[in-house]
C-alpha cells in the first residue's frame, strides 16, 4: 500500500528553487481552491459547506487534500465533542499569509479566461 508522502518530501524538490516548494506545498488540483475559499469566507467552514463549494470533488481527495494542508500548517481542523460530531476548518496565520497571493491568482485566472476563445 503507497503511503502519502511527508510534508518534507513533498517540499524538498530537485531543483531547488522555492518556487517548486511552493507549488509542492499549494499545488495540486483542489489545494489552492480550499485555501481561496477558506481565505475568502468571515468563518471557519464545515466539511460539508468545502464539499458544496467543490462539487467535483469527491469526498476522499477533499479529505486527502485538507489532511495534506493540515500537516503543511496552512489548514487548521478544529473537532466539536458533539453529537454527530463537527469539525470546521479555517486558515492557521501561516495559512492566511497566503492571501494575497490567493487573490492574486484569481485576478490573474480571470484575466486569463477573458482571453480565451468563446
Amino acid at each position: 500500500m503507497a503511503t502519502t508522502p511527508s510534508a518534507r518530501q513533498r517540499v524538498e524538490g530537485k531543483s531547488g528553487c522555492a518556487v517548486e516548494s511552493a507549488l509542492a506545498v499549494i499545488g495540486g488540483r483542489w489545494k489552492g481552491v480550499v485555501l481561496y475559499w477558506l481565505s475568502t469566507r468571515p468563518r471557519p467552514l464545515r466539511f460539508g459547506e468545502l464539499r458544496r463549494l467543490l462539487p467535483n470533488c469527491t469526498q476522499r481527495m477533499l479529505t486527502l487534500q485538507l489532511r495534506e494542508l493540515e500537516e503543511d500548517g496552512l489548514v487548521k481542523r478544529t473537532v466539536f465533542a458533539e453529537v454527530p460530531p463537527r469539525v470546521e476548518y479555517e486558515l492557521t496565520p501561516f495559512g492566511k499569509s497566503l492571501e494575497p497571493i490567493l487573490l492574486g491568482l484569481r485576478d490573474w485566472g480571470e484575466r486569463y479566461r477573458r482571453r480565451l476563445p468563446p
